[in-house]
């Protein structure tokens, strides 16, 4: 378990941090901008679970999926050539992201169009923590080029890119709010 018997440290006073195993490296590794992306979905995600609009069924998963954020930040903080165990995301959790983008999508109705985000507060917040946790995805892409990173945590960030999708979705329909289309500009007259 975890002691943090005072939260600052110094460490990052000249610029730099350290891994899970204790290797100090700079702020600007592209490690620390993945896990931290992560830590912001992770906080956007409490945002949308604080705003109570959620169902039960939708707030236990989300919940859940902090924690998975927390565990695959630590992931992407640990080094894969450390000694002795790690904490690293594993495929059943991959699968279990895409058994609730079956289940959650499943009575959507199918898409004609991009949608703009939008409908209910927590839909739209929903459509923020996507496009964050895609660009932890490309962060975590970017690390991989120049260290091994876990190629399941990276697959883990897309496969929640969509199920944030579908969860947006999911609660405007629940909510019997439409879903805001994208209109081209040709199409809004613009010019």
């Amino acid at each position: 378990m975890v002691n943090l018997t005072r939260i600052y440290t110094r460490t990052g006073d000249k610029g730099t941090t350290r891994l899970a195993n204790n290797c100090e490296v700079s702020k600007s590794d592209p490690r620390i901008e993945a896990y931290g992306t992560v830590d912001e979905t992770n906080s956007l995600i409490g945002i949308i679970v604080a705003l109570g609009e959620l169902s039960p069924e939708v707030s236990t998963v989300l919940m859940r999926i902090q924690n998975d954020l927390f565990d695959c930040g630590a992931d992407l903080s640990t080094p894969m050539d450390i000694d002795g165990p790690a904490l690293r995301v594993e495929s059943e959790w991959v699968d279990q992201l895409e058994s609730w983008c079956d289940s959650f999508g499943a009575d959507l109705p199918p898409l004609r169009s991009f949608l703009l985000p939008g409908g209910t507060p927590a839909a739209a917040y929903l459509n923020l923590a996507r496009t964050v946790v895609r660009r932890g995805e490309r962060a975590a892409w970017e690390a991989a080029k120049t260290h091994e990173v876990n190629p399941i945590a990276i697959q883990y960030l897309n496969r929640l890119s969509d199920l944030l999708f579908i969860l947006g979705r999911y609660i405007n329909l629940q909510a019997n709010k439409d879903e805001v289309l994208w209109v081209p500009a040709q199409s809004r007259g613009a010019g």
